[in-house]
């Protein structure tokens, strides 16, 4: 603990508030809400902790705090900061997926469609529908029951969906409002939960057809009811009174957090969500921060009522999500709950193991890396490759690896513009000055370790730029392959010397798989390049060749190489004017 922090932590008052915790760099790694912020943020700093707590208790440099008047405050500020800083141990939540609704268009002739976005056209809108197949399933049993049309502009004729008895042709066909009206009615009561209304309505015809012997109307009917059964009594009835809740339940074990969410839609269980992250907090306020930030997402919809489980706040919950919040004690609702905290301890105990061979195989790795090589754990290393053919289309790549974990977000390519022909140093020399300048200027975060993929000339020309020139003190170490280019040996040091590494640790594991990545980024990068210039560089000079004619050429004659060996009238019969096959001729034989 450094003297800033003992200073500040004799200073903390005893209000509830919001903590942001800072690394090294002054970035934020961390916000977290108190009750008692002297309390709070003074236990990370004493008593023993578990390693994931451990590992960011290493890490904080100095912190802020920010009091405000109530708990409730606390926990919205609290959420404002997350969305605003994204500290990376705080929970993630990054689920980008959005539900679809059943959509009744608001159109003279309407249409039932499935939608993933909400407007403000007059349209009836049904869902969210979790589960994507269960919106199309309905969807499809809807269009058999009601012939709508189908098409989002009407055609000059009838089409295959009229002649299978799922359209009224309303392109050629009068079709009255009334039966407009009585059809969205009918979809409208069955969507909000009354197919077997409609079920027992279908029956009751299906029964008058039989008796007045019209047997094809009759099965038309069965096969309708048959629909319904097939499609919407897939799943148990969780509740009598089609009520749309979200019942959520969860598991705390080892510092690690399960949370389980039954989406119930028209008292069916239609779908579930698990989250599954660390926590550094207690148990019950990250909770609520869970329950903030799930809700604070566009996909998310919020219900008519959440069922939360005994130990969490429903009053602070009501107040922050505005829906009715409830912590039932008995009856079906209590077993809903409990079903959820059930399926959430049994996931959190399937997920430890691979948790665990995860966290060894990442964050573990890069921490014995950093003792290994004597430096701050390196959590961000980032990874440099040339790639070239004889001096051509030279370029180079940057790869970023977080904790062990490839941040793809963050990869760099560069095309080399200041090097002439195949000058290693010189083009890692230029690639470490752009990027870092840039950064500087910026103010992007920097590496806590750089690696090259190559020997001591290229780790020496980085150094001297970094350290020369820019003035940074960052550790850089060099990725030397053997001769069947795997990765053999790492260097480091001043003077660089050969680190000793098992190779059957998960930290030599880890080299190999920045050293395969950044070559991989770096070579299909080159790939790319050298395909928009090798045709180019042959054909491009000759007057009269367009980007047509090329293809035609290559078309005609299959490679450079034959092109070359042909004569002006070969050159010709593919498509070339006289004068331009034999500039082209001349051209091939420089």
């Amino acid at each position: 603990m450094n003297e800033t922090i003992k200073a500040k932590l004799a200073l903390l008052p005893d209000q509830p508030g919001c903590y942001l915790m800072k690394d090294r760099q002054g970035t934020i790694i961390y916000v977290g809400k108190a009750k008692i912020l002297k309390n709070r943020v003074r236990s990370y700093f004493t008593g023993s902790h578990d390693l994931k707590t451990e590992r960011l208790v290493s890490e904080i440099a100095d912190f802020e705090y920010i009091v405000t008047s109530s708990n409730l405050e606390a926990l919205i500020l609290e959420l404002n900061l997350i969305k605003k800083h994204d500290p990376k141990y705080n929970v993630m939540l990054k689920d980008d997926k959005t539900y679809p609704y059943i959509k009744l268009t608001a159109e003279r002739h309407p249409r039932l469609i499935t939608t993933r976005k909400v407007k403000k056209d007059k349209g009836r809108y049904f869902g969210p529908y979790p589960n994507v197949g269960a919106a199309n399933e309905t969807k499809r049993l809807l269009d058999r029951m009601y012939p709508l049309r189908k098409c989002s502009t009407l055609p000059d004729r009838v089409c295959l969906y009229y002649h299978l008895g799922q359209c009224l042709a309303p392109c050629v066909n009068e079709v009255s409002e009334e039966t407009y009206r009585k059809m969205t009615e009918e979809i409208t009561r069955f969507l909000n939960g009354g197919y077997e209304e409609v079920k027992k309505e279908l029956t009751v015809k299906m029964h008058a057809a039989a008796e007045e012997l019209d047997f094809e109307r009759a099965r038309e009917f069965r096969d309708r009811i048959a629909h319904i059964e097939a499609t919407m009594e897939k799943q148990k009835m969780t509740s009598t009174d089609f009520t749309d809740r979200d019942v959520f339940g969860y598991a705390v074990d080892k510092g690690w957090m399960c949370v389980q969410v039954f989406f119930i839609r028209h008292g069916k269980l239609i779908e579930r969500d698990v989250s599954i992250f660390p926590v550094y907090n207690e148990p019950e306020e990250e909770f609520l921060t869970y329950l903030g930030r799930f809700y604070d997402q566009d996909n998310h919809f919020k219900p008519k009522e959440i069922l939360l489980p005994k130990n969490a706040d429903e009053k602070i919950a009501e107040q922050l999500l505005g829906v009715k919040v409830l912590k039932p004690q008995r009856g079906q609702k209590r077993e809903l709950v409990t079903l959820a905290n059930k399926n959430a301890s049994i996931a959190l105990k399937e997920k430890f193991a691979l948790l665990e061979r995860d966290e060894d195989r990442t964050i573990k790795a890069v921490e014995r890396l950093g003792e290994i090589l004597g430096i701050y754990t390196p959590h961000r290393i980032e990874a440099f490759d040339n790639s070239n053919i004889q001096g051509t289309d030279p370029v180079s790549a940057m790869v970023v690896f977080i904790d062990g974990k490839p941040s793809k977000k963050d990869y760099r390519k560069y095309k080399i513009k200041t090097v002439q022909g195949p000058d290693d140093y010189e083009s890692m020399r230029e690639v470490t000055r752009r990027r870092y300048s840039r950064a500087l200027k910026e103010g992007t975060p920097l590496p806590d370790l750089i690696m090259i993929d190559g020997g001591k000339g290229q780790v020496e020309a980085v150094r001297d730029v970094l350290e020369n020139e820019l003035g940074l003190d960052i550790p850089v170490s060099g990725l030397v392959k053997d001769d069947k280019h795997n990765t053999s040996q790492l260097l480091y040091g001043n003077p660089l010397e050969i680190v000793p590494l098992s190779r059957k640790s998960q930290e030599f594991y880890l080299l190999q798989r920045i050293q395969d990545e950044v070559h991989r980024f770096a070579i299909t990068f080159h790939r790319q390049v050298r395909k928009k210039t090798a045709f180019q560089s042959i054909l491009d000079d000759v007057p009269g060749i367009g980007d047509k004619r090329k293809r035609n050429l290559l078309k005609h004659f299959g490679s450079v190489k034959k092109m070359k060996e042909a004569s002006v009238e070969e050159l010709q019969a593919a498509g070339l004017p006289k004068n331009v096959a034999g500039v082209l001729y001349e051209k091939l034989r420089e």
